[in-house]
């Protein structure tokens, strides 16, 4: 049976020059980069060098990278970072449609006396700036806004975003982790005071990320110990991890054009042949500026957990969202802050392309996903009551 992959906003295959990259640090030079003999001194290297890259592939400086076990870390320092800072600053704004890395450690805040401004969106999934504008106050401690949605592509305008809280003279922490390798980032010309990303969204291992965080930020450490990260994440540093993701960094710098170009064309071949193919298919934020990579289709009438089940059987690996809730069965709080009805919130599938998508699995894909959501459309009980 053919595999189709194209689920890779939940992850992404680990490239085969990023797991060589990695190989030695597990093998060879095993040593901590914090022992001062020899045996860490290369893997101390490693770490300096690997800093070096990612800070050149965000456009930031070396001393603005700490690395971390993953995005969901990174936005959990951030936003605690941030508020331990100003203990004063008792309100926080952020989005409805954000991850649950930021969502949940921001009802965390509230369940402790944070007053919380949680902003919504339009049905295409678009934020209005003058409600975030209105929303900001003199005790804001923080705005906590995502770059790309996971779920449907979306993309804030951060740079205004950053204009309008700054402004203000409040922290922009961005979760960067769905674009980065997909669109350029730059986080001199982005404005953000913080950025998470996470290595395993690029074609690097899962298990390591970094939070990107400004020089001159106001931020306190969440956790204690060493003297790792410049006492800003303390703990032994996944040493091959972290090589991984310098090294999947390089790479992406060479796919951004290729996302915007190739990467586009095929997820646009999809929505365009399935939309033409499948009546009463829809597709989430096509009016906005969205990832190249990411389309969110709804299907009328179908059960898009059972044409999950169905698609696998051909070997067509997709998502009915977010990979952190769908193991859990949970309905997508994305689509329902945009507004979709619980039905046609049921019916939606996530299709997320790689540099690695080629033309042939999208033929494929066109090939067999009409006739499954006709059989469905066919058993359904209101096609039998008809």
């Amino acid at each position: 049976m053919k595999t189709v992959y194209l689920d890779n906003n939940a992850t992404t295959a680990v490239s085969p020059d990023v797991f060589d990259a990695m190989r030695p640090y597990y093998l060879e030079h095993y040593g901590n980069p914090s022992s001062p003999h020899h045996l860490g001194d290369r893997p101390a290297s490693a770490l300096r060098d690997a800093r070096t890259r990612v800070a050149e592939f965000l456009g930031c400086t070396d001393v603005e990278v700490v690395f971390t076990s993953c995005g969901t870390e990174s936005d959990n320092l951030a936003i605690r970072g941030i508020t331990e800072a100003a203990k004063d600053k008792r309100h926080v704004v952020t989005t409805a449609v954000e991850h649950s890395a930021v969502l949940n450690p921001v009802k965390r805040l509230a369940s402790t006396g944070y007053e919380v401004t949680v902003l919504g969106v339009d049905r295409a999934g678009r934020l209005d700036l003058e409600a975030l504008r209105t929303s900001l106050r003199d005790d804001t401690a923080l705005v906590s806004v995502m770059f790309a949605n996971n779920e449907t592509g979306v993309l804030f305008p951060i740079n205004a975003i950053a204009e309008i809280v700054h402004a203000r003279g409040i922290p922009l922490h961005v979760d960067a982790v769905q674009a980065v390798g997909k669109v350029p980032i730059d986080l001199h010309h982005l404005g953000a005071d913080m950025i998470a990303i996470s290595a395993h969204k690029f074609h690097g291992p899962k298990g390591v990320g970094a939070l990107v965080l400004r020089k001159g930020t106001k931020w306190a450490p969440v956790f204690l110990g060493g003297s790792q990260e410049r006492s800003r994440r303390p703990g032994t540093e996944n040493v091959a991890g972290i090589v991984a993701m310098g090294a999947a960094c390089a790479l992406a710098q060479t796919h951004v054009a290729h996302y915007q170009t190739e990467v586009r064309r095929l997820r646009d071949l999809l929505e365009h042949e399935l939309l033409a193919r499948i009546p009463d298919a829809f597709v989430n934020g096509i009016e906005c500026d969205r990832l190249p990579n990411t389309s969110n289709m709804g299907f009328r009438g179908v059960d898009g957990n059972a044409m999950l089940v169905l698609l696998d059987e051909v070997g067509i690996c997709v998502s009915a969202g977010s990979a952190c809730k769908s193991g859990a069965g949970l309905p997508s709080h994305v689509l329902a802050a945009m507004g979709l009805t619980a039905d046609e919130a049921a019916c939606c599938l996530r299709f997320s392309l790689s540099e690695l998508t080629t033309e042939d699995e999208i033929r494929y894909c066109i090939e067999h996903i009409p006739a499954i959501v006709e059989r469905m459309r066919r058993s359904s009980p209101q096609a039998a009551r008809s």
